[in-house]
């Protein structure tokens, strides 16, 4: 089996306390859609030195929480050292994305520039508000600023070069 690199891995879930006596675990799901977890037949779990590869037994619901049981594991005992780690996926386990969408693991630390071509700051996360995504950009100018996921905002944004492109909108770095 070819060896994981974690630049080649999307990260599902992040494993927040134990969940029974058999070895399951509770999962707060880093996914849009948690339904997904009833698809997957295996996971990796990051153990921070080391990646490894879990069959999934099954699956519930609960609140916001996904309780997943793993094949590796029988018993709470092997499984409270798991606290904090994530879970993650092969990109070819990932959901396929529609035209001009973007894992949010792809867009950050990508160069955000102008479209008048000056170099504006680097993007370091994305937040998820009810309407629409949210850039949050390290500015050159050693601000943090906020710019709509909308088109009229966000112009462009190319993987292969490393660059989102926007549209400084009227009063937007006024806030």
């Amino acid at each position: 089996m070819e060896e994981l690199q974690r630049d080649h891995l999307l990260r599902v879930g992040v494993i927040s306390s134990t969940h029974g006596l058999r070895g399951e675990v509770k999962v707060y799901p880093t996914t849009d859609d948690p339904q997904r977890f009833r698809d997957l037949k295996t996971v990796i779990l990051d153990e921070g030195s080391e990646l490894i590869t879990l069959k999934i037994k099954g699956v519930r619901f609960f609140k916001n929480m996904v309780i997943v049981g793993f094949e590796e594991f029988t018993d709470i005992s092997q499984v409270e050292r798991l606290r904090n780690c994530d879970l993650l996926i092969r990109r070819d386990q990932a959901v396929k994305l529609e035209p001009n969408e973007n894992f949010i693991a792809d867009l950050i630390g990508l160069t955000v520039i102008t479209d008048e071509g000056k170099k504006f700051g680097i993007l370091k996360d994305v937040m998820q508000t009810g309407a629409n995504d949210v850039y949050v950009i390290d500015g050159s100018d050693g601000r943090e600023y906020l710019f709509p996921a909308i088109p009229q905002c966000i112009l462009n944004v190319d993987l292969e070069q490393e660059t989102v492109t926007v549209h400084i909108m009227d009063g937007l770095l006024d806030l």
